[in-house]
Order: structure tokens, then C-alpha cells, then sequence
């Protein structure tokens, strides 16, 4: 095999026919959080205008406030899961995915089966955690 067919068919040590499955996954799921971020904002009591000239007792505020900050909970899980994404699509383009972000070496495979916007191996995550 030519130097040129092999950097077509693998990049970074994956095939571009097992790449291109993850990339469409990840793309379907980045759109898929996205609309789950519409729906949650749209959730968020503050947006109701209602609201503003309701005179309700003490006990709705505090549902209000729990329920807002129950939304805006799940919007930081959200953006966090949509960064990670991102970046495994952008590491997919420059053929670094696979590769933690942290060490330089391989990511088990098991784990990118698993999480396939990881972009750290275990080891790292590990460090990070502690």
C-alpha cells in the first residue's frame, strides 16, 4: 500500500470507515442536545410572564427559585456535554482523536466505545478526579 492510500484510509490509527460512524454520531448528538437545551429553557419559571404581576405567597417564590435553578442545573450539564462533543469533532478533523488531550497517549478503545467524546484516557481522568 502507498504512503498516500494508507494516510486516506487511516488517520491517527483509526480507519476513516470507523471515524466517519463516530462523527455522524456525534453530530446527531450535538443536535440532539441542543434541542433538549431549548426545551429545558423553555421550562425555566423566570421566562413566564405571568410571573411579574403574579402577587403569589412566599412558598411560590421558593418553587420559582428551586425550579429555575433545577433548569439552569440541567443547561450546565448540557453545555458541558455540547463542549465535550465539540471538541472530539474538532479532534476528529485533525486527526487527534483518540488521543488524550493530557498525556499524548492512546485512549482505550473500550473507553471511546463507551464515552466517543472522551478526550482523555482513563489514567488522566484519574488525576483530574483526585
Amino acid at each position: 500500500m502507498t504512503n498516500k492510500k494508507k494516510q486516506k484510509t487511516i488517520k491517527n490509527g483509526f480507519p476513516l470507515k470507523i471515524l466517519k460512524p463516530i462523527s455522524d454520531f456525534l453530530s446527531r448528538e450535538m443536535a440532539r442536545l441542543e434541542n433538549k437545551k431549548k426545551a429545558i429553557a423553555k421550562e425555566d419559571p423566570f421566562l413566564d410572564t405571568r410571573r411579574i404581576s403574579d402577587n403569589a405567597s412566599p412558598d411560590t417564590d421558593v418553587v420559582e427559585q428551586i425550579g429555575h435553578e433545577r433548569v439552569k442545573a440541567l443547561e450546565n450539564q448540557v453545555n458541558r456535554k455540547l463542549i465535550q462533543i465539540k471538541k472530539a469533532l474538532a479532534r476528529i478533523k485533525i486527526g487527534k482523536y483518540g488521543i488524550c488531550e493530557k498525556c499524548g497517549k492512546m485512549i482505550d478503545t473500550d473507553r471511546l466505545m463507551v464515552l466517543p467524546e472522551t478526550i482523555v484516557c482513563v489514567n488522566c481522568e484519574k488525576k483530574k478526579e483526585h
